[in-house]
């Protein structure tokens, strides 16, 4: 066995040191990037974070919210086929969002029948499995690229500069990094695998760059400040999961305890079929209940994201 004994960085570990700025507030910050994308030659323009494919995250009301905010949405693997070619069909104009899938023959065939019947919209796909370490998950994307040459392409998960390189050159627009720091990701428990999520961006950054290509930094971002940690690290795209939860417009099932509603919801691509409880989440105090693979946030009834985007 190797030790690294490089010091590796999780968000928490750092703050961002200031320097004097002509701009008068934080309010007068832009946010949003424009850039291609190398295979795909795409052109992107909007304010780059991403909500998460998550069960109760990634939802057709959550991409119709934060379109109009120039934020995307990468939708869930659950949908049906009728649900998403019903969703893509109905649009005017290219979507913004995110078509998911994994590396099965049955998640292909899927795609491929959706596209025949609403993919005019369809220009963004996040190829998401757990381990993107596999030789069948880049050979999947190399695969998936030469079949869309059009379409652009986010793969992963991984957390390392090499795999980074690897799934560029075989066809990914965008790396998708981070394996186990989402609030609610047990992987880094069950498996002993994982990276610090901030020197992973850093890493994987420089490399994707190096190559003409970008990365999404997918998990531990707690608070706004860790969103701009990402972008300062180096990420072109931030996932965000956790922090968009308990809207209105997440798929979350809305449990009360005590008079007080809260909204149920996981922390992987899976749906809540696949999870088993293992404790009661009620033993647990603090505004969040811990179930395994899932958590509870008090619901904003009523409330829309719009509050969330502008801040």
């Amino acid at each position: 066995m190797h030790i690294d004994r490089d010091i590796k960085l999780d968000f928490r570990d750092v703050l961002i040191r200031p320097k004097r700025s002509a701009l008068p507030s934080r309010a007068e910050v832009d946010v949003s990037r424009e850039f291609a994308f190398k295979h795909s030659q795409h052109r992107y323009r909007g304010i780059p974070i991403v909500a998460a494919n998550m069960d109760t995250i990634g939802t057709f009301d959550m991409a119709r919210a934060l379109a109009p905010a120039g934020l995307s949405v990468a939708l869930h693997k659950h949908y049906g086929e009728d649900e998403l070619a019903g969703f893509f069909g109905s649009l005017e104009v290219k979507s913004s969002a995110f078509y998911s899938m994994g590396i099965t023959r049955a998640d292909q065939e899927k795609f491929e029948r959706v596209m025949k019947r609403g993919g005019a919209a369809v220009q963004y796909v996040c190829i998401d499995v757990a381990n993107g370490y596999t030789e069948s998950f880049v050979e999947f994307v190399a695969k998936f690229r030469e079949a869309w040459p059009a379409l652009t392409i986010m793969a992963g998960n991984v957390v390392t500069g090499e795999m980074t390189e690897e799934l560029i050159l075989s066809g990914a627009d965008i790396v998708k990094v981070g394996i186990g720091p989402g609030s609610v990701c047990t992987t880094r428990g069950m498996t002993g695998v994982g990276y610090p999520q901030l020197s992973a961006v850093i890493e994987c950054a420089d490399a994707a760059h190096g190559l003409g290509g970008r990365i999404c930094s997918d998990g531990g971002c707690a608070a706004p400040g860790d969103i701009a940690k990402a972008f300062g690290g180096g990420a072109d795209f931030v996932m965000l999961g956790g922090m968009l939860a308990g809207h209105a417009e997440c798929g979350g099932e809305i449990v009360e305890r005590d008079g007080k509603r809260y909204q149920r919801f996981y922390g992987m691509s899976e749906n809540e079929g696949t999870i088993t409880l293992v404790r009661d989440p009620w033993t647990v105090p603090g505004a969040l209940a811990v179930e395994g693979g899932e958590k509870v946030r008090p619901f904003m009834a009523g409330e829309t994201l719009n509050w969330k985007v502008q801040d």
